[in-house]
C-alpha cells in the first residue's frame, strides 16, 4: 500500500485553489445601497452645519433632497461607484446660486465621509449617517 505523499508543488497548489474562492470574494466590489434618511455632520472654515440628505438610488445613480438651514430645501444628483460617492447641487444663497459638491468614499452600509466644496466660497469636510427607522 502506498502512503499518501504530498510534494511542496502539489501543497503550493492545494493552498491555491483552497485560497481562490477567498480571494474572489475579497475583490468583489461590495454593492451598497444607500437609499434611506441619512444626518450629515459638515465642517467648513466659515462653521458647522447638519444638514439632513435623503437618498435613492437606483444602479449607479443617486437623486435625493438636501435640507439644511444654509441651503434649505434643494433636489441633487450623483453617483456612487466602486466605493465613491459624488453628488452636486445648485441651491441659491442671498439671492446668488452656486454649485456644492460633495465627494467622498462609502465606509460602510451605514457611514459615508468625505469632503465638500462651496462653489469657491470655501471646502470643508462632511460624515454622513444612516438613520434608523
Amino acid at each position: 500500500m502506498h502512503g499518501l505523499r504530498t510534494t511542496p508543488k502539489g501543497l503550493t497548489l492545494a493552498l491555491l485553489l483552497l485560497m481562490a474562492p477567498m480571494a474572489s470574494r475579497a475583490q468583489a466590489p461590495n454593492k451598497v445601497d444607500l437609499t434611506g434618511k441619512w444626518a450629515f455632520s459638515v465642517v467648513t472654515e466659515n462653521g458647522t452645519g447638519t444638514p439632513s440628505v435623503t437618498f435613492q438610488q437606483k444602479g449607479d445613480s443617486l437623486t435625493g433632497h438636501y435640507s439644511s438651514q444654509v441651503f434649505g430645501e434643494v433636489e441633487f444628483k450623483g453617483t456612487v461607484k466602486d466605493g465613491k460617492i459624488t453628488f452636486a447641487m445648485s441651491p441659491s444663497v442671498q439671492g446668488q446660486s452656486l454649485t456644492v459638491t460633495y465627494t467622498g468614499t462609502v465606509e460602510s452600509a451605514d457611514a459615508i465621509k468625505g469632503s465638500v466644496d462651496l462653489g469657491g466660497f470655501g471646502t470643508g469636510t462632511f460624515t454622513g449617517n444612516r438613520q434608523k427607522p
